[in-house]
């Protein structure tokens, strides 16, 4: 089974832009009051009283909790060279928003509440992963939906004032692109390669900004962004290069989900069919064993 390059360039992709049972609603209910409701307003509250330097440092702390909870709670499988690229890609992002020793200093409360907004954004990429098997738009829109209503409603009711056409528009376009694109192409990531390893990828996100705004809005390139480059270069490269094999059974599972007929997909079809791969249905996975290089994607998510 060959690397699985497309999963690795989806999760670089939502870096860069920032089917429905019960079961998934439950479980996609959990990621939205995380992710959606309680993480935004977290942030929010902690930006309010500290310095963007200091908060884009502290949001360091989503990878680390994504990983973490990937790891010791849910069990993702992880080897030492995962670990040294993931925690380099977070140093090239601690290093990039490092405060310099002019930096007054900052208020408590809000690390505090911005931590707490990155523990709950590492539980809903976690929760996340366990339905990213299915409608990747529908997960995206839910959660967007959900959390735009509720939000809103919140800045309403203390008193926010609603901006006009031209500034809604405008921001809607923004989140578009780097909230809901991004959450889609983050979701199909999570198939191919697990919670840990797309969190690690996304963590290149400030780093990305960086360079945009070094290239377009023509800002200095100080030290910082050079060495940060190198140490995420580093840690993405460990990643990239990562080779995991050993024997293992699939064990039987029926869902849809979006594939060609590989060495997991060899089933009828109960329809017509035009040969065009890859395609989406519902299909049942048989038992299998054998063995090859793989990752924890959406099938190799067994214990070691």
């Amino acid at each position: 089974m060959d690397h699985p390059r497309t999963a690795i360039w989806l999760a670089l992709a939502a870096a860069a832009l920032f089917g429905v049972s019960t079961p998934l609603v439950k479980l996609l209910a959990g990621a939205i009051v995380f992710g959606g409701l309680l993480g935004p307003v977290l942030l929010v509250f902690g930006l309010a009283r500290i310095d963007a330097g200091p908060a884009s440092l502290t949001l360091n702390l989503k990878a680390v909790f994504t990983a973490v909870l990937a790891w010791v709670v849910f069990r993702e499988y992880a080897d030492r060279r995962i670990v040294i690229g993931m925690l380099l890609i977070v140093a090239g992002g601690v290093v990039l928003a490092w405060p310099t020793a002019a930096s007054p200093p900052q208020d408590v409360i809000g690390l505090l509440a911005i931590t707490a907004a990155c523990l709950c954004w590492g539980i809903d990429n976690n929760l996340t992963r366990r339905v990213s098997g299915s409608d990747a738009r529908f997960i995206a829109g839910t959660k967007g939906w959900t959390a735009g209503l509720v939000n809103t409603s919140l800045g309403m009711l203390v008193g926010t004032s609603l901006p006009t056409l031209a500034t809604a528009g405008t921001t809607m376009l923004l989140g578009l692109a780097g909230y809901g694109l991004s959450l889609v192409l983050f979701v199909h990531a999570l198939r191919g390669l697990g919670t840990a390893r797309t969190g690690a990828y996304f963590s290149t996100a400030p780093f990305i900004g960086a360079a945009v705004a070094i290239l377009l809005l023509k800002e200095p390139a100080p030290t910082q962004f050079w060495i940060s480059a190198g140490l995420m270069g580093l840690g993405v490269w460990l990643h990239l290069t990562e080779r995991h094999e050993h024997l293992h059974t699939h064990e039987p599972v029926e869902h849809t989900h979006r594939h060609v007929h590989d060495a997991h997909h060899q089933h009828a079809h109960d329809f017509e069919w035009d040969d065009r791969e890859p395609h989406s249905h519902l299909h049942q996975h048989e038992p299998l064993t054998h063995k090859h290089p793989h990752v924890p994607d959406i099938h190799h998510r067994h214990r070691h």
